[in-house]
């Protein structure tokens, strides 16, 4: 007699649709993949994907969420961490997981900074809006790292810091990947001195 085979739960089933998603959206344009290539990648069939998951306007969005979700929940473990050694420093600790994500998660890093910048539209705003989200991030970051030191510093300045922080290491993680010699800490490190150099010369043009 066979044993009925149970189905994952549909969360499980999700997941792993996204999953198949990331991979299929970091091979090729949005424009260019078609929901049996997802279908296909995930092993089940194209109905089934809509009906979980929606059009591919909301798996793209959906794929977006999540990996947005992980990267910054990497950052702010590291950023966090109760083990740390004490005097380190925790923007390094977050720059140096967010490298560390991209390299380890190259499929979710294309997804995330290169196809969704691609997007016009609602997506383009929802890209926009994750994006904030991780620009908060290091705001609270750098404002706990200034607190004591550089109680004055003006709230425009953090956000302008915290810009500038994500932006080069955005621009920091494409040359990481195109150039394997380099690791995620010694990215970090020059993410960080950059940053904290900014704040300096900023200091100093402000005293009188």
């Amino acid at each position: 007699m066979k044993t009925k085979q149970s189905r994952p739960p549909r969360r499980i089933r999700e997941q792993q649709m996204i999953d198949a998603a990331v991979t299929v959206f970091s091979r090729g344009d949005y424009h260019t993949v078609s929901m049996e290539e997802i279908a296909a990648e995930a092993g089940t069939s194209k109905p089934t994907v809509y009906q979980y998951l929606g059009s591919k306007e909301e798996i793209f969005t959906a794929c977006v969420r999540r990996e947005t979700d992980r990267l910054v929940e990497a950052v702010r473990a590291a950023v966090h961490d109760p083990h740390a050694p004490a005097g380190e420093d925790p923007l390094r600790r977050g720059m140096h997981a967010f490298f560390a994500f991209v390299t380890g998660n190259r499929e979710s890093w294309t997804v995330l900074y290169r196809r969704a910048a691609l997007r016009g539209g609602p997506l383009a705003e929802e890209t926009a809006r994750l994006r904030d989200r991780v620009v908060a991030e290091v705001v609270g970051l750098i404002t706990a790292c200034t607190r004591g030191d550089y109680d004055d510093l003006d709230p425009r300045d953090t956000q302008l810091l915290a810009r500038i922080a994500v932006s080069t290491a955005d621009a920091f993680a494409d040359w990481l990947l195109e150039h394997p010699g380099e690791s995620p800490d010694a990215m970090a490190g020059h993410v960080t001195e950059l940053t904290w150099s900014h704040l300096r010369s900023r200091r100093g043009a402000a005293s009188p």
